[in-house]
């Protein structure tokens, strides 16, 4: 698939989220991806529950899959290699049987496999050649699977989605690019115009914007996205709540509401989901508003 659907494209909401729902503890530096080789059944059960409830794409269990990461479990590189493809099989399992239904796979950043937080800082001290280096290998892997999209997400900062958009290139797998903001910046602090300029003109970009963020934020970062990058519009905030790495542990009040949606798409959106803290539930009512916005 080389471009966005027709209408509104609903993605799923918090994997992990669910997963915990399901009484699963992710408090492993694998996260989500240590059920990939310990209980496989329970990824795809909670990709079903999201397309229940009216997704349309099921991100996969891959964000913070690695072989470094693996490697750290005792996982050698044929065996960490066969789950993340494993990530993908599940996810398309989950969407057997129905009509638009789409597996993205997830391409976490850097920061993510080193499970303190770093994905929400970025500014690795890693040069552009070792951060290409360090995503090849996975990208190449998940692309073997044969998803329809690359979901390169939670990236904080300009560096680091220029690298993975040069490879989604390369693998010939269509990608949306979405980054993890503050205010008006990435994460680490660039400017958003300068964050989102980086899909403009890419081919195989075909939609950037905004996820792992605060709603209030991501609503400001559309017209934003759109008016820079000329396409589409990718946005899954989370709920609004806030990760305390030392803690670990989410704080603060809940802000997500299928009630942005139809702002959403007015301003550009056409792929529509939610993250951390983002149930099935609350992907049932955007699925709801997102059908009647489309109406």
């Amino acid at each position: 698939m080389s471009s966005v659907p027709g209408g509104v494209l609903v993605l799923d909401g918090g994997l992990a989220t669910e997963l915990e729902a399901r009484g699963h503890d992710l408090n492993d530096a694998l996260w989500s991806a240590r059920l990939l080789a310990d209980r496989p059944d329970e990824i795809t059960a909670a990709h079903e529950a999201f397309f229940r409830a009216g997704a349309m794409v099921a991100t996969t269990a891959s964000y913070q899959a690695s072989f470094s990461g693996f490697a750290a479990h005792g996982i050698g590189h044929e065996e960490a290699a066969e789950l993340m493809r494993r990530s993908v099989v599940l996810a398309r399992r989950a969407a057997a049987g129905a009509p638009q239904r789409y597996v993205a796979a997830s391409v976490g950043p850097y920061g993510a496999v080193l499970a303190d937080g770093s994905e929400y800082r970025g500014r690795y001290g890693l040069t552009a050649r070792q951060l290409r280096d360090f995503h090849r290998p996975r990208m190449e892997v998940l692309a073997e699977a044969e998803p329809d999209f690359f979901a390169l997400e939670t990236i904080p900062d300009v560096d680091e989605a220029a690298a993975e958009v040069e490879l989604a290139a390369e693998f010939g797998i269509p990608a949306w690019l979405s980054y993890t903001i503050r205010g008006e910046r990435t994460c680490a602090g660039q400017p958003l115009e300068e964050a989102f300029a980086v899909a403009a003109g890419q081919e195989s970009v075909i939609a950037v914007g905004v996820n792992c963020s605060s709603p209030a934020d991501a609503t400001r970062a559309v017209s934003v996205a759109r008016e820079v990058s000329g396409k589409p519009v990718v946005l899954y905030p989370n709920s609004g709540e806030g990760w305390d790495p030392v803690r670990q542990e989410w704080t603060g009040p809940a802000g997500f509401s299928a009630d942005l949606v139809p702002r959403w798409c007015a301003d550009g959106a056409r792929l529509i989901g939610g993250c951390c803290r983002v149930s099935p539930a609350d992907i049932g009512r955007v699925a709801a508003a997102a059908r009647a916005v489309s109406s």
